[in-house]
This record gives C-alpha cells, structure tokens and sequence, in this order.
C-alpha cells in the first residue's frame, strides 16, 4: 500500500472519473461500421455491436428513439451512427448512446427489403394460392391512406366516375414517417373488427424508398395477410414495388388503377345487359325457326299428306304462338331496359360530383372531415371548400347560428 498521501479510489470512484473524461472529452461523434450481435430488448431498445476489420464498440438505441428507424436493424448490416460516448458503470464498458442509425447507402436499405422479402416468402405469405378474388359488384369499400394526398382524390374520383352507388369508407392514416406503419395496421384490423366491407384498399402516392417504407415494414406485411377482407395494394407509381404488394391479394399500379380494379363501370353493365337481352331474342327465334323447319319437313312426307289439314291448323296455331311470344319478347326487353335506363338515371342522381355540378359545395376541416351543421364551425377555423372543379382553402370569420 501506498503512503497516506496518495488518494486510494473505489472502483466507482475510478468508473466516475473515466465516465467523466471520456463523457466530457467527446462530443457528438459520427461513426461507421457493421452491425453484429443486434438484440432487440422486449423493452424496445436495441443493443448491438459495431465493428470494423480492427476494433468493436458496443452501442445503444434507447427505446423512445429506436421507433423512429424506418427499417429493422440486423446483422451484417453496414450503417452510420450518431450519439454520443457514454460509460456503462455497472461493467465499466464504455459505448455509443446512438440518437440516429443510418444505412451506409440506399442499398443497405434495398438489402433490409430483399432480405425481409425472401423471409416473408419462405413462410408463404406471398403464396398465389391464397390469394382471394375480388368480389365483382362490392357494396362497401374500405380505404386506408393519407386524408390529405392525392392518392385519396384519384381514388374517390375514379370510384364515383365509374360505380357511384358503393359505399367508402376512408380510415386516415399517416404513409411515412415516425408511427405511420403502426397507424396502418390499426387501421386494418379496425376494418376488419369493426366494418362490414367487402374490398379493402391500402396504400398512398409515390416517391422514394425511404417515403414508401412504412409499406416494407413486416407488421405491416402480416396485417394485410391475416386480414379476413380481400386487399388491394395501391402504393405508388407502376415501377415502385413494395412488400405491401407481395403480400396483398391484388397488387394494383397506381391508386387510379386500384379504383378500376375494384369496381366495374355502370355502361359497361347496361351494355351487358341489352347484350343479354339481343341474344336471348335471337335464341328463341332460332328456337321457333328450326321447329317450323322440322314441321314442314314433316308435313311434306307422304306418311302426312293424307292428315294435311290438321297439320295446317298445328301450323297456323304455331305461327300464332311464335307472333304472341315474339310480342311478349318484346314487351319484356323494353320494360327491362326502361328499368335499366331508370337505374342508371338514379346512380347519376346520387353521384356526389352531380350535386357539386348543381352549385353546392362540400365544406371539410383540416383533417378532411365533412362538416354537416354550423355548429362543427369556430372563429379563424380553417377550412376546404371542395366545389365540382376545384378546392378552395378558406377560413371562418364569423359563426351565425339559425
């Protein structure tokens, strides 16, 4: 032992001291290498190792940071992180508290989604035998996506134009950014607990790898694959793919397409139905043409010549059936197509662009909520005034109640 001059330390004493050195001495440090021994706590943090041909140090990403990552770290992986050096007491292990992992280049995110891919394949989320047709005439249509975005606009636009008796539902949710992927899969399972639907759309516009991530996130993945609904992945332009379309039961190219996809057009089936109509007239003529042809086969053999009154009159009686269902015949086409015509006329009566054509307007808040009484209204409130040809944003000065 030393003399009575020299400070004898503990060794928290001692860990302090080098906690404070190195704490103070470094400030915030950027650092690049290889992910290994990624363990993500079921507290939320993630705790790993990076590394590079020479060295390791351990580092950290505490829980209130590690749900803004827009990808799922793992080993192998190349990344550069921010945070600061901080000292673990307990073990006297010094680490990187990280603030922000990123992908040391857009293909280690290609790399995370390739890999994610081939995981949920393995398991046969993307099986093609289990994916379930549309329903050909849907009642009720479920859309989940941004309130906001243009994909929403494009997608009520579309359905209204072509199918304007159906019933949507919009679920709002975020597309990117910190939480979004988590909205979406509630907002699955809330269309599938809670509405009646029979087609469910999920997606949003397009734009890079990172904007279109939440779509590439595994919870989101299995929502859409338990889902009991039928699903229609409508996530950005035709080139962009994204693991929401792998799994889903359509995958549709843009969200125009989606709406096509999903509900026929009202011509197409008035069409359909005068089609129908010619062909079973011609049938039933047909029908009669060929037992008129049997008859006078008949009547013209010598084992009829003697009875050729009667045949006459099974003759005249014939004629006059085929002149009474011909007329029937058309009796009922032209009420059918009148009962077409009047279903068509009401479809267009109900299609919420006709009214705004008429002069009204549709009046929303900031969340793309339909405002249906004054009461809904404040002072300096701002609002959407959504007319047959345009939006206009405006906002309230005065409130007048009747």
């Amino acid at each position: 032992m030393g003399s009575d001059s020299e400070q004898i330390l503990t060794v928290i004493e001692l860990t302090r001291r080098i906690k404070g050195v190195l704490e103070l001495g470094f400030g915030d440090v950027w650092v690049m290498g290889e992910v290994s021994n990624c363990k993500y706590h079921t507290s939320g943090h993630i705790y790993f190792t990076l590394k590079d041909e020479s060295a390791q140090i351990s580092a950290v990403m505490w829980r209130s940071r590690a749900t803004g990552l827009i990808f799922r770290l793992s080993d192998g992986m190349k990344v550069t992180v921010r945070g600061r050096i901080t000292v673990y007491e307990p073990r006297g292990n010094y680490q990187i508290d990280c603030f922000q992992i990123q992908p040391a280049g857009r293909g280690e995110l290609q790399l995370a989604f390739e890999r994610l891919k081939q995981k949920l394949d393995a398991e046969g989320l993307f099986a093609e035998e289990r994916k379930r047709p549309l329903p050909p005439f849907p009642q009720r249509i479920v859309i989940v996506t941004s309130p906001t975005g243009a994909a929403i606009r494009d997608l009520l636009s579309v359905i209204g134009r072509r199918y304007p008796c159906v019933e949507v539902v919009i679920l709002p949710v975020r597309v990117q950014g910190i939480g979004s992927a988590e909205e979406i899969v509630r907002a699955i399972l809330t269309a599938n607990e809670h509405l009646e639907a029979d087609v469910l759309i999920v997606g949003r516009g397009g734009g890079s790898l990172e904007d279109l991530w939440a779509f590439n996130e595994e919870i989101v993945a299995r929502a859409i694959y338990n889902s009991r609904i039928p699903v229609v992945s409508a996530v950005g332009h035709e080139v962009d793919f994204t693991i929401a379309d792998f799994v889903a039961d359509l995958r549709a190219p843009t969200p125009s397409a989606a709406a096509e996809l999903v509900v026929p057009e009202r011509l197409e089936l008035i069409e359909s139905v005068d089609r129908s109509l010619v062909a079973a007239t011609r049938a039933l003529l047909r029908s009669v043409s060929d037992a008129r042809h049997r008859i006078a086969s008949l009547t013209g053999s010598r084992s009829f010549n003697r009875p050729i009154d009667l045949v006459h009159q099974r003759f005249q009686k014939i004629d006059d059936m085929t002149h009474r269902l011909v007329q029937a015949l058309d009796h009922w086409y032209a009420l059918s197509r009148r009962d077409v015509l009047s279903i068509a006329k009401r479809l267009e009566s109900i299609n919420p662009a006709a009214v705004l054509h008429r002069g009204y307007a549709i009046v929303r808040d900031d969340k793309g909520r339909a405002l249906t009484s004054v009461t809904l209204l404040a002072q300096d409130q701002n609002i959407t005034i959504n007319f047959h040809d345009g939006d206009a944003d405006a906002v309230v000065r005065t409130v007048h109640q009747s």
